[in-house]
């Protein structure tokens, strides 16, 4: 979620020189991003595992002599390295990410639900801290990619070339927690109206885990529409290159959420017991595309782990099917 507000900062402010550090994963979603946008990357678990090695973290950074810090991420890691620059009288800022407003959003009595800052707001209030304003509601950022999306010869052969007929769907059924995850009886009645609705579609399942791919490939043998993308790419570059070819993704409130709105690619996102007031609606998605059960209960968690009050996940199993396939046949009609 930091790449379009980045961009944004970079973009409205082409004379600053930045310079984002994160974990290795995440060079794809900034080294090409805008000339004045570099990358280093930090190992967390070997090179600078613990105080010790955030102590040479710091004085690698510090060698750069930056001229402001906006931490973005507000964690212990991030807290150590911001006090070390505040003791070395550094300009620093970090991100508010407005807990007390999130926890009467999931509050089991007296909820409040109203819409909290996004996460793109919280960031660009980082960086007005610190002297930089930038307009994130007119940003110019549509996606890492041209309009024509990333180049498909990148891709193994597997993937194939789309055709003028085909419909690209993609489907990312997993997530971190599962208070988010959409039953997969479920999910396969979804493939099923997909596949019967769309013979000459493609669809591309992304994820991670061993149990994943057991589940990925048993659905690709059960329906000759189906790949296991996840199985066939190298990494987050050709899954980004991917998805910017397809028609729409289904997705949890996950992280493929967020990778397939960078390359603006309309997503249908399942939301069980988070919910998208939290502030963590992918850049650009449209509400018409959320899909939600009307509960009481919700949202009882703001990222999906706390256990589910009623115990049944109604959340989750009272969505039904045909509503997601609707909800994806209307933009797949609109592109057509």
């Amino acid at each position: 979620m930091m790449v379009p507000v980045v961009y944004t900062l970079a973009h409205q402010y082409p004379n600053v020189r930045i310079t984002v550090l994160s974990r290795p994963f995440a060079r794809n979603f900034f080294e090409n991003l805008l000339p004045n946008v570099g990358f280093m990357e930090a190992d967390l678990q070997n090179e600078y595992r613990g105080m010790k090695g955030l102590n040479a973290l710091f004085r690698r950074l510090s060698a750069k002599r930056f001229t402001a810090i906006a931490d973005l991420h507000n964690i212990i890691r991030s807290s150590y390295l911001r006090m070390l620059f505040n003791i070395s009288r550094y300009k620093v800022a970090h991100i508010d990410k407005h807990r007390k407003g999130k926890h009467q959003l999931v509050s089991k009595n007296n909820k409040v639900l109203e819409q909290q800052p996004t996460s793109f707001q919280n960031y660009a209030d980082v960086f007005r801290r610190l002297g930089y304003p930038i307009d994130i509601e007119n940003s110019p950022f549509t996606s890492i990619f041209p309009p024509e999306g990333g180049p498909l010869r990148q891709l193994p052969p597997e993937i194939g070339e789309k055709k003028s007929f085909q419909q690209w769907i993609g489907i990312a059924p997993y997530a971190a927690h599962k208070g988010k995850i959409y039953p997969i009886p479920l999910m396969t009645q979804v493939i099923e109206r997909l596949v019967k609705n769309h013979p000459s579609c493609r669809i591309f399942f992304f994820g991670g885990g061993p149990s994943e791919m057991r589940q990925f490939n048993q659905w690709a043998s059960q329906y000759k529409q189906c790949i296991n993308a996840s199985a066939l790419l190298d990494g987050i570059g050709q899954e980004l290159i991917l998805m910017s070819h397809l028609d729409v993704m289904l997705s949890m409130d996950s992280a493929n959420m967020h990778i397939a709105s960078l390359v603006a690619t309309p997503v249908v996102s399942v939301w069980g017991a988070t919910h998208p007031f939290a502030g963590f609606l992918g850049w650009r998605q449209q509400p018409e595309n959320i899909v939600q059960a009307d509960l009481s209960c919700r949202p009882c968690s703001v990222y999906g782990g706390r256990p589910c009050h009623r115990g049944d996940y109604a959340c989750l199993n009272s969505i039904q099917p045909d509503t997601i396939v609707d909800t994806m046949e209307r933009i797949i009609n609109k592109e057509a």
